[in-house]
């Protein structure tokens, strides 16, 4: 059983569980997230645990707050610790690029848990960029051992250069499992205090050009620190170069051979004279690592500007490619410059094929009558469906077909405000309560402000579903001797001034209907309050109530209406066109009954 408050010894830990030891023996005392995966583990694991290490955390309203409040506590001298996935730390650019001019007085760390192959993401933007952009320092773990032990190092390097941190992560670093050894825990204050520094602190136009001065005198510390790192080191012999960095290492590693390996932890400012010493006398460097060419372009500047005739290879001359996460089956492409072992036969070509496993929402998910209850108010009208970032967007799939616009968190509620005005289409936008805590509320308000005739839906399945249930404002806060009422949704949309506002339970399908009708043809923002738990999220709670829904054969006059409109995986259809419900699927939700024409189906307590 994992014990992340284990005194010492070895335990086989996911990267995001290691990542966490090492906030323990960092000394952190101060963490904040918006959930999103791949990093959400950390947060479910603090918030269940941070009290007995004496460490505040808390899950904020969107990341750019989880950020502020980081580096209040660091600007007080409280070491610190934000994380989220790539895309929220577009969320929170804005107080970071400012924050880098500040600095900070205790140790702080921003972790961007990156995607390849967008397991989870609408994209797979190259965090590494950020780095360069705020002229922060990065360090990059390959491992889970990395993961936890560069915590470390991470915010010794934070400390001395009084500079935020990047902590940047991927998928298969966060993801994977592996032994991890325990070190020892530093003592750190839990509480510190703010002394006011106005031109440090209060970057208006005059302080703030003294501070990018400053900045650029840390960044050039940071350089000096990265090129005697001990998390940039060269291993291995020959005459072919290989340098790279993050999980690309071990494919590196485990199926390449007669190289010099450059492995890079530290990776901005990058070690530029011991990049340019590894590169002389090679006969050519290959380049790996995921995603964008940010290590290569910038060894092809180094080569050129220490007039380093040796050829670079790797994205940009073609033999890796700029998409998706690697694999062995990638490292083929270098096969030509260097050697590289047998890869596993793949799963194709072994005769065995395997059966699709899309992606759909659960049986009994309240999000399928509320989907059902808007295409049927909706019916022929001409109109746009803007969904967000959530479960709720598997929308899209067959039968609701409910997403035609998706962007980011908030992004549909936004859009609907423009579709409205620049189409003569009907806009709705479907988002859930967690992303409306996170970033509707804003949209919302600009389309009273705009007078935009649009209809929100909030999904409010009381919890944060999609990246492991987390709570938000909306359930309220019982973790870390802090309990706080939950925020209601509808109270709070009432107050902003909206005065079309309805909640309607999903599970009864034929009102939600009306309701929906009902606020398409209201002229101005209507906003619908979906509410009903997830059952997941019930079944976890034990709250869940033992009910199934059995189909009266008789009865039913196979038109299928419940198949069309609520599409449940509980629902089958047998080879001779009859209906029955999957007893281990089905949780007696009761949606498919209440749309049945012919009350064919009903709900049974077991």
């Amino acid at each position: 059983m994992t014990d992340i408050l284990a005194k010492d010894g070895k335990q086989l830990l996911l990267g995001n569980e290691a990542i966490t030891r090492g906030l323990i023996e960092a000394g952190v005392k101060f963490a904040a997230t918006y959930p999103g995966t791949p990093s959400s583990e950390i947060g479910n694991i603090l918030e269940t645990m941070a009290d007995k290490a004496g460490m505040y955390f808390e899950f904020s309203s969107n990341e750019k707050v989880a950020l502020e409040t980081a580096a209040a506590a660091a600007s007080s001298g409280v070491r610190s610790f934000t994380f989220m996935k790539h895309v929220g730390l577009n969320v929170a650019a804005d107080p970071m690029m400012t924050l880098a001019y500040a600095g900070v007085r205790a140790g702080m760390l921003i972790m961007s848990a990156d995607d390849p192959s967008a397991h989870s993401s609408q994209n797979e933007q190259d965090n590494r960029y950020y780095a360069t952009l705020s002229m922060l320092p990065m360090i990059e773990p390959s491992t889970p051992q990395e993961g936890k032990d560069m915590i470390r190092e991470g915010y010794k390097m934070s400390e001395e250069l009084t500079l935020p941190v990047i902590f940047r992560t991927t998928t298969r670093v966060n993801h994977a499992r592996s032994v991890v050894s325990f070190g020892t825990v530093e003592y750190s204050p839990a509480k510190g205090h703010f002394d006011k520094d106005d031109k440090r602190f209060v970057n208006i136009p005059a302080f703030a050009k003294l501070n990018r001065v400053r900045l650029l005198e840390l960044n050039k510390k940071a350089q000096e620190l990265s090129e005697i790192s001990p998390l940039n080191y060269v291993e291995g012999s020959g005459d072919v170069g290989i340098i790279t960095s993050g999980v690309s290492y071990t494919y590196v590693k485990e199926f390449t051979s007669g190289a010099s390996i450059l492995k890079l932890g530290f990776t901005n400012p990058l070690p530029e004279k011991k990049i340019a010493e590894f590169i002389k006398g090679k006969k050519y460097i290959i380049v790996v690592e995921e995603l964008e060419p940010f290590l290569e372009d910038q060894v092809l500047r180094i080569c050129a500007q220490n007039q380093l005739n040796v050829p670079v290879y790797g994205k940009r001359s073609g033999h890796l490619p700029r998409q998706w996460e690697f694999s062995p089956d990638t490292m083929k492409g270098i096969s030509e410059l260097i050697k590289v072992e047998e890869m596993p036969v793949p799963m194709a070509q072994c005769g065995v094929k395997l059966p699709g496993r899309p992606p759909t929402l659960c049986a009994g998910c309240p999000h399928r009558g509320m989907y059902a209850a808007a295409k049927k108010a909706m019916g022929n009208t001409d109109h746009v469906y803007c969904s967000d970032i959530g479960c709720y967007t598997l929308g899209v799939q067959p039968p609701f077909n409910t997403a035609d616009f998706i962007i980011c968190m908030g992004g549909g509620a936004g859009a609907a405000g423009g579709f409205s005005q620049a189409t003569d289409q009907k806009a709705v936008a479907f988002l859930g309560d967690s992303t409306f805590f996170h970033a509707g509320i804003p949209p919302l308000t600009s389309a009273l402000f705009n007078n935009h005739k649009i209809v929100m839906v909030i999904l409010d399945n009381r919890t944060t579903a999609m990246t492991g249930h987390q709570p938000n404002p909306g359930t309220g806060r019982a973790f870390g001797n802090v309990n706080t009422e939950a925020i209601d949704i509808e109270t709070m949309v009432k107050g902003v001034g909206v005065k079309f506002v309805e909640t309607v339970d999903p599970y009864d399908v034929k009102k939600a209907v009306q309701v929906m009708k009902d606020a398409l043809e209201y002229d101005g923002v209507a906003v619908v309050i979906s509410k009903r738990a997830c059952p997941l999220e019930l079944k976890k709670q034990k709250k869940l109530v033992a009910k199934k829904c059995t189909v009266d054969t008789e009865k039913c006059i196979k038109c299928y209406t419940c198949l069309k409109m609520i599409a449940c995986p509980a629902l089958i259809k047998n080879k001779d066109g009859t209906l029955s419900a999957d007893v281990t699927q089905c949780i007696g939700c009761g949606m498919c009954a209440n749309v049945c024409p012919k009350g064919a189906i009903s709900e049974v307590k077991q």
